[in-house]
């Protein structure tokens, strides 16, 4: 039942019934919706400042899903380019010595990379974070302009190797001892602390650990110059062989419990030449190898280029790296 107002008129002391007109109800309706407008408003601002839409939600699992896709590509070129870096650092200083040829010039491996008009059209489509996509693009050139020019010397190496198929045959490329999960190789060449005395000291080859009687191996072809087999021995190399491969080329096999070859032999790659032991100055079984360049000792670790991949090679590399103890 709808409610009747009255008002008291003072001209005739008496309350009359209010009449309502059309601009009041206007105005009445107007005053409502404003008020009812400013408490949507209202409401709407503390909505969106305390609550999210499900499409802001979705949009923020998406970026977090982006951030970290781009986190592991980013991870992934990082893997690529010290990849790259490794056969660079291979090809000049190991590949291209061994076959007489000058390294590339720095300035052609680190050539530019990328176009200006792709980087233009990126900066023009309004991009939230155009500088990381740029980045990205730039460093994906790079690393395929470096591959291409690797690739491009490799090729070159490869027409200098098939015209020296006996240096390849001879070259000292291989690991002296079978070492499957890698672990093997206890010290690297370089200053080592000696396990005697525990003074840093010049280690001028790279020890492998294994147990007394495991094979040891020619890493090249050629012919055994120098053998000693002296069990009595308690300082040096002990028992040990020395194998001149040619083209400047000798290793050295030392602390062997045992010899198979004889002075004078012609051995090949992988033929078993001895055994692993402890004899001369050592303090566990291993074998110590050396690699001898126009008689000069030089890191064997450089040379073992033949059945691993890169990444076996890389993890040779970080073992021989760490400043350890030697084994003699």
């Amino acid at each position: 039942m709808a409610r009747i107002k009255y008002y008291y008129n003072t001209d005739t002391c008496q309350y009359e019934r209010a009449k309502v007109t059309t601009s009041d109800v206007f105005l009445n309706l107007m005053g409502f919706l404003s008020v009812a407008l400013v408490f949507a408003i209202a409401i709407l601002l503390v909505y969106n400042t305390y609550f999210e839409s499900p499409q802001e939600v979705q949009l923020k699992k998406e970026n977090k899903e982006l951030k970290n896709h781009y986190t592991t590509l980013q991870k992934e070129m990082d893997e690529v380019n010290d990849v790259i870096d490794a056969l660079e650092d291979r090809d000049n200083n190991i590949y291209r010595k061994i076959y007489e040829a000058e390294p590339l010039p720095e300035e052609i491996r680190q050539a530019g990379s990328g176009g200006a008009e792709l980087y233009k059209r990126i900066m023009d489509d309004g991009m939230a974070d155009k500088q990381l996509v740029r980045n990205t693009y730039k460093r994906i050139d790079k690393l395929k302009k470096k591959a291409r020019i690797q690739n491009q010397s490799f090729d070159q190496i490869m027409s200098l190797a098939k015209a020296k198929d006996g240096l390849l045959s001879s070259l000292p490329a291989i690991q002296p001892i079978d070492n499957p999960d890698l672990t093997r190789l206890s010290s690297g060449y370089g200053m080592r602390i000696n396990p005697f005395h525990k003074g840093r000291v010049k280690h001028e080859g790279v020890d492998f650990a294994a147990p007394r009687g495991t094979p040891v191996y020619a890493t090249g072809n050629g012919e055994v110059t120098f053998t000693k087999d002296n069990s009595t021995l308690e300082t040096g190399y002990g028992n040990y062989i020395e194998i001149d491969h040619g083209f400047g080329y000798v290793t050295k096999y030392a602390h062997l419990d045992g010899l198979n070859v004889k002075k004078g032999d012609l051995v090949t790659r992988g033929q078993v030449i001895g055994y692993v032991g402890s004899s001369g100055g050592s303090v566990a079984p291993h074998v110590h190898y050396e690699i001898i360049k126009d008689q000069k000792k030089i890191d064997p670790i450089n040379f073992l280029i033949q059945r691993i991949n890169d990444h076996e090679y890389n993890q040779l590399v970080n073992l021989a790296t760490r400043e350890n103890q030697s084994l003699d």
